[in-house]
């Protein structure tokens, strides 16, 4: 079941059982929950920016310990649940305690994933004018930032299709030298291919779009390496303050 769906289905049941004392609520992560799905997504490395499990399992146990008819048809996030009952290190919930401060948000809790008319508008008016547009200043500020060691942890060629106002083929190669850019295609295959259209494509690289999330969403569309593609997600927290 989608998660509007499940949503929509704690509302309606937590009304149509209150009479009778059952409470229904829905509870969501605040961070990732390493899980095969994750292991799948984005590589077993993403195990050191997620939590684990059992902090979901925690906050439900305090759930279902409570009065049922003090809380019901509420959305609750585990790490709130637990703060609520005087948890204040969440340390041992980390797979890697060492990332416990560099953990990933959960996906569905961003509320920054879409450009907000003004940011639409101001593009529009760039590439209808003709001066640089969104797309472009993301990839000046891509060749600002290649480098040998940028190269060395990366190894992959990417090819990007843009679709929308914006659109257009570039290219992205970290496997050779120092790292080029272009628009075309590589001269080489590229290891991943990701298509989105431009307004998202620019969201994502300046951090308004997580990238784990625009693919969930069918916002981002990749072929090819998934794991090579998810490693772009560093290079975009470099540049969300240049742009």
């Amino acid at each position: 079941m989608a998660k509007y769906g499940m949503s929509m289905c704690v509302l309606g049941m937590a009304e149509e059982f209150k009479p009778d004392g059952i409470a229904v609520n829905a509870v969501w992560p605040k961070t990732a929950i390493y899980t095969a799905a994750m292991d799948m997504l984005t590589g077993s490395d993403s195990s050191n920016v997620c939590r684990k499990p059992e902090i979901m399992a925690d906050a439900v146990y305090t759930l279902l310990c409570k009065d049922s008819k003090s809380i019901t048809g509420q959305f609750l996030i585990d790490e709130n649940i637990l703060k609520n009952e005087g948890i204040t290190d969440f340390t041992n919930y980390a797979c890697n305690p060492a990332n416990k401060d560099k953990l990933m948000m959960d996906f569905f809790l961003d509320d920054n994933n879409i450009l907000d008319s003004q940011d639409k508008k101001h593009s529009s008016n760039k590439t209808n004018n003709g001066e640089v547009g969104q797309v472009e200043r993301i990839f000046i500020a891509i060749n600002e930032n290649l480098s040998n060691e940028l190269v060395n942890r990366t190894g992959a060629i990417y090819q990007f299709n843009v679709k929308g106002k914006e659109a257009g083929v570039w290219f992205l190669d970290l496997k050779n030298g120092k790292g080029a850019i272009g628009k075309g295609e590589p001269s080489q295959p590229a290891d991943a291919t990701l298509t989105m259209d431009s307004e998202n494509f620019f969201a994502m690289f300046s951090g308004k779009l997580k990238p784990t999330a625009a693919f969930m969403t069918g916002k981002l569309n990749i072929s090819g390496n998934l794991q090579k593609a998810m490693k772009l997600e560093k290079l975009m927290g470099n540049l969300k303050a240049k742009l």
